[in-house]
């Protein structure tokens, strides 16, 4: 069998780029240079699905430029028998050093590439048997092919996607596209009572759209909205009606997050202060204790107001950046994840004495 035809590795990279952008599950770990080097050894060698040729990790590791540049059959399957040789000599001028192997199995092949479906494992091996044991899969092989350029390559990739990553996942690489370009002269959000307001482009403004038609309607019974800001213009909708009617007196300029929700079905109304984070500004302690002050001299008892921060996507560097000041007993939402919730559990451990309690 012929070995497929070589890309070289800063391609392979920009094309990693391409494959998994961002808001991709386990991005880093399917980007990196680690990972184009990881995928330039396996077709180097030929371990592709249908081949019955695999590779370890440690060959990643005693690759070298000058054995890259020949790519010859010959040569290509020479170096493969050598590589799986038990060797303790010095390898002048390989890629990594030994001890390296372990972070390209874990943190690449184990994480990044198997986690994403686009390495195959090879079956019936002990755990700590030396074989080697990963390949490319097929399809996913196919995109490193030196030939596709262009419309052609782009058009592959998209095709790839689709047919490869789930819904929840091209779902979320969709939202944070639109709020890594979000542009043009407005975007206009639709409350939950039909009504629509406009925000002015930007990547806030994309999350607070999500909060507002996605969120809402997910997590509270009967939704409304009492407040809406964004970073250019402070206050873009305030119902003042509905919130005297509850009790809450806004005040633009004291202390009012970016959006604020009324859960109308319960017998109490449940108040939502929501924090929008494209950059800075989450739900901190001092933070949560200024609306919570807000919200009790409205009226509302602690267990009827709730705090969220709300994040374009987990692998955000505003998310990164934010996580570590964030209050306990606040939930945290991704607007590329809707579905999912995080609820920063205060109170004291053994309030809670097994997993099974918190599943319940």
């Amino acid at each position: 069998m012929s070995l497929p035809p070589l890309l070289p590795v800063p391609d392979i990279h920009q094309r990693l780029q391409l494959i998994f952008p961002e808001g991709s599950p386990n991005r880093a770990n399917c980007t990196w240079e680690i990972a184009a080097k990881t995928v330039f050894v396996m077709l180097y060698v030929g371990a592709v699905e249908g081949a019955d040729i695999w590779i370890r990790p440690d060959q990643v590791t005693r690759m070298t430029d000058d054995q890259a540049s020949k790519a010859d059959e010959a040569a290509r399957h020479a170096w493969t028998k050598e590589s799986l040789k038990s060797s303790k000599g010095e390898i002048p001028g390989r890629w990594y050093a030994v001890n390296t192997r372990e972070s390209i199995r874990d943190d690449t092949i184990r994480a990044g590439f198997l986690a994403n479906g686009v390495v195959v494992e090879r079956g019936g091996l002990p755990t700590t048997s030396p074989s080697p044991r990963y390949a490319l899969k097929g399809d996913f092989a196919a995109l490193f092919n030196p030939a596709l350029k262009g419309t052609k390559l782009d058009s592959t990739i998209a095709t790839w996607q689709g047919d490869n990553l789930n819904a929840g996942a091209l779902a979320r690489i969709t939202m944070v596209r639109k709020g890594a370009v979000a542009g043009g002269d407005h975007i206009m959000v639709k409350y939950p009572s039909g009504e629509t307001r406009r925000m002015a482009p930007g990547p806030s403004s994309v999350i607070s759209k999500a909060v507002i038609e996605i969120f809402a309607p997910r997590f509270l019974e009967q939704p409304a909205v009492i407040f809406l800001s964004e970073s250019r213009n402070k206050v873009v909708s305030r119902d003042d009606d509905l919130a005297k009617a509850i009790g809450l007196q806004i005040r633009a300029e004291k202390n009012l997050p970016d959006i604020v929700l009324a859960d109308l079905g319960p017998k109490h109304p449940l108040l939502v202060f929501i924090e929008v984070v494209a950059t800075d500004g989450p739900v901190t302690r001092e933070r949560k204790q200024a609306l919570t002050e807000l919200a009790q001299n409205a009226g509302f008892p602690a267990e009827h107001v709730v705090f969220a921060t709300a994040f374009l996507d987990r692998s955000d560097s505003a998310f990164k950046k934010a996580v570590d000041s964030l209050a306990w007993g606040a939930f945290v939402w991704f607007a590329s994840e809707p579905e999912h919730l995080i609820h920063l559990h205060e109170g004291e451990a053994s309030s809670v004495r097994t997993l099974t309690q918190w599943r319940s």
